[in-house]
């Protein structure tokens, strides 16, 4: 079961959310100001917190800072009533996993949680497009240390399959990336293994899904695995 700290200045609407999750997950604790939040996911260590993007005394951006700054490991999942665009991007290059909206349903939330523990990032249906419109700019590209020709170049004399353009389309970063992620593997650890951010790891997967044209990580998996990339 997932231990869930969640962040919202509204008390209401927490008692709510809890009462949404049931036993599905462990609320470990609960927080309705910036410094409440960053004392309380410091103290209790959640495995994934759930984080509302505006409050008053700075919001889910001043937590995400505070938290990334410390030595606490944890998941961020902005449950927000704004679906903005500028919102949504924000908060993902803060560092969060994914973002939901409060219209959410109960169920969907539990699986968004489940979905980003495991290492999956989750957006509400229309907010996924937004994050990879941002991710896809050439200025994001470059920030993320994307090389076209030369890396191609070095996974075609690896010996890797580029006979299909949608594969050759991706760069040998994206590659490396794509088997990592059809072997299981959770962002973090493919950011251990390739020594590269956790943000560059989740600019990596956006490209891959744009281009490949795959909904989510488990559909791009199979995709890889037909394709014998893993």
């Amino acid at each position: 079961m997932v231990d869930v700290f969640l962040v919202d200045d509204h008390s209401v609407f927490r008692s709510g959310v809890k009462a949404e999750l049931g036993n599905a997950v462990t609320v470990v604790g609960e927080a309705g100001t910036v410094a409440d939040a960053v004392a309380g996911i410091k103290a209790s260590k959640p495995e994934v917190v759930l984080l509302d993007v505006h409050m008053p005394d700075g919001g889910g951006l001043a937590v995400l800072q505070q938290i990334n700054d410390s030595d606490v490991d944890t998941i961020f999942l902005a449950l927000s009533v704004s679906d903005a665009a500028e919102d949504v991007i924000a908060i993902i290059r803060g560092g969060a996993r994914g973002y939901v909206t409060k219209s959410i349903s109960g169920e969907e939330l539990i699986e968004a949680i489940n979905r980003v523990k495991s290492g999956d990032a989750f957006f509400s249906p229309r907010l996924a497009g937004f994050v990879l419109d941002a991710f896809a700019a050439p200025d994001s590209a470059a920030g993320a240390g994307i090389v076209d020709a030369p890396e191609k170049d070095a996974a075609v004399e690896s010996g890797k399959i580029l006979d299909d353009p949608v594969v050759d389309a991706l760069t040998r970063r994206e590659l490396e990336v794509l088997r990592l992620l059809a072997r299981g593997y959770t962002y973090k650890e493919i950011g251990k293994e390739l020594f590269i951010s956790v943000k560059t790891v989740e600019t990596h997967a956006s490209n891959i899904l744009r281009k490949t044209q795959q909904s989510n990580r488990h559909a791009l998996t199979r995709w890889a695995h037909s394709r014998d990339l893993d």
